[in-house]
């Protein structure tokens, strides 16, 4: 069963742990040890996500990417950025075609 609002639920529950006890949460231990080593996670998980994909099953790719959507929703929390920030420039590119797109961003 699919939870189109599942990330906003996440980043919720994220924000929650922020401020937290870093000794019972991995949520709020991330953020007690700063951005830097969230967005090294990020990277982590990101390269984990890669690997799986060539290598892996479907179900360790669908593992992997849960992981890096995790923790990117932990970085744009540590970082005062809202998921709606990102579905309004998704929605912005919608219909336009990712060549086009790419080339109006480096202009701007």
């Amino acid at each position: 069963m699919s939870n189109p609002a599942i990330l906003d639920d996440l980043y919720a529950t994220i924000l929650s742990r922020k401020g937290g006890d870093p000794d019972s949460s991995h949520t709020a231990r991330l953020f007690h040890k700063g951005r830097a080593k969230i967005a090294q996670k990020v990277g982590e998980e990101a390269v984990e996500t890669v690997i799986e994909a060539m290598a892996g099953t479907p179900e360790k790719l669908a593992s992997e990417s849960a992981d890096l959507l995790y923790h990117l929703l932990v970085l744009w929390a540590d970082a005062g950025v809202q998921p709606a920030d990102v579905y309004a420039i998704l929605e912005g590119r919608k219909g336009v075609s990712g060549i086009e797109e790419k080339k109006n961003r480096t202009q701007t």
